[in-house]
């Protein structure tokens, strides 16, 4: 599976966050706090929702599943105006990103270990210290064999 190479621009992002590990993975919990949320953002540019994860620098370095980060439940919008309670605002830098468009169940974490133990090992690129994100667009189906999303993992050469 290659990835394409994508350049984007800074994106304004609403939506809600909360701190978990792989070892205690709540993000259900996360969307099902977002999604009703999600109904009172007027100013939204797309339809599809973006799953943001904030590593901390050293994350996958000596990695164990306990290791916490923050995940958000997000959408694009045009402005930061007239947000409902309780939704937090984020600016996604720019940059370089590998993205890898996957049809499978959203609980399948072999996309992941094929990402991050062969594609970059094996590329041009490393990690870089930006947000990792899914985008989750109309073909995108919740615990479905059948399901869409791309997986955006900030990169940048190797040195």
């Amino acid at each position: 599976m290659t990835p394409r190479i994508v350049i984007i621009a800074e994106k304004k992002l609403v939506g809600m966050r909360q701190t978990m590990s792989l070892a205690q993975y709540r993000i259900s919990e996360l969307w099902q706090r977002f999604m009703p949320k999600r109904k009172e953002i007027t100013h939204h540019l797309t339809n599809e929702l973006l799953s943001l994860a904030i590593y901390k620098p050293n994350h996958f370095t000596d990695f164990t599943p306990t290791r916490e980060f923050d995940r958000w439940a997000t959408v694009e919008v045009s402005d930061f105006d007239n947000l409902p309670n309780e939704i937090e605002t984020f600016i996604l830098p720019g940059g370089p990103y590998a993205v890898f468009d996957y049809k499978g169940l959203n609980t399948d974490n072999t996309i992941f270990q094929y990402i991050y133990g062969t594609w970059l090992p094996q590329s041009d690129y490393v990690l870089d210290d930006r947000p990792h994100f899914e985008v989750l667009g109309e073909h995108y189906k919740n615990n479905d064999p059948d399901s869409e999303e791309t997986i955006w993992v900030p990169i940048k050469k190797k040195v």
